[in-house]
């Protein structure tokens, strides 16, 4: 979608961009939700996680991490390293906002900023807190109340239930991987390289000296480097109307 977004329709645009997106979280929060009780956490600290956070690969990661007692160095710096591309999707959307946009509203709107919100949001030439308010409501919504709904029912089904229905999020992510790996041969490899690297340190005696929080740490990091090296991406002229 491209085009300036007009005042009289920001409430009712945002949310009808927000729609399908606040959907899909309560789908993928769901599955969250079973997967943070099934690993010993209360119904509320589930909630609360998801209230708090707006991250699909953070949470499951920094619930993971606290399962495992990681110290607050390993769960600081894997949240470092899986959430900092928000960070530079928010310098990007940053050069749309237009002079409604104050400084407490970039703050507050920023905790806001996910894959889907910043795809959509980012296809305007030039946006409005109204417009990015109004978006972000249902896809906040949506992941809190999926989120609550799983772990609800995860108290509630059998533990045999939960425990398998608490791979769904990982189905998840191969879902996510999957299609872009067919049609890249970069994100292939980085798929693979990721995943081997993984591999290497889990079944290798390096495991007795790396947790399983520096793990994750380790192969993003070398990953992106090799392939930051190899596949560079090449710089694009900018829309004429941006």
């Amino acid at each position: 979608m491209n085009g300036k977004c007009t005042k009289k329709s920001d409430i009712k645009q945002g949310l009808k961009d927000g729609l399908p997106i606040g959907l899909g979280y309560f789908s993928v929060s769901f599955a969250f939700g079973l997967s943070t009780v099934s690993a010993g956490f209360a119904i509320w600290q589930a909630l609360l996680i998801s209230m708090t956070n707006l991250t699909s690969a953070g949470q499951l990661a920094g619930v993971t991490l606290m399962a495992a007692f990681a110290s607050f160095v390993e769960i600081a710096l894997a949240q470092l390293v899986i959430n900092i591309r928000y960070s530079l999707m928010s310098i990007s959307l940053s050069q749309k906002l237009d002079e409604t946009f104050r400084t407490r509203d970039r703050f507050l709107l920023s905790a806001f900023i996910t894959d889907e919100i910043f795809a959509v949001a980012s296809s305007y030439s030039v946006i409005n807190r109204t417009y990015m308010r109004s978006l972000a409501i249902l896809p906040y919504f949506g992941w809190s109340l999926g989120t609550l709904a799983g772990a609800v029912l995860g108290e509630l089904l059998p533990a045999e239930l939960v425990s398998s229905l608490g791979i769904a999020i990982y189905g998840m992510f191969i879902a996510i991987i999957i299609p872009p790996s067919k049609k890249s041969k970069s994100v292939l490899g980085v798929v693979v390289t990721a995943a081997s690297l993984s591999c290497i340190i889990h079944y290798t005696p390096i495991s007795e000296y790396i947790s399983s929080g520096f793990s994750i740490i380790i192969c993003a990091i070398i990953t992106s480097l090799i392939f930051a090296a190899l596949f560079p991406l090449k710089e694009t002229e900018e829309n004429a109307d941006e």
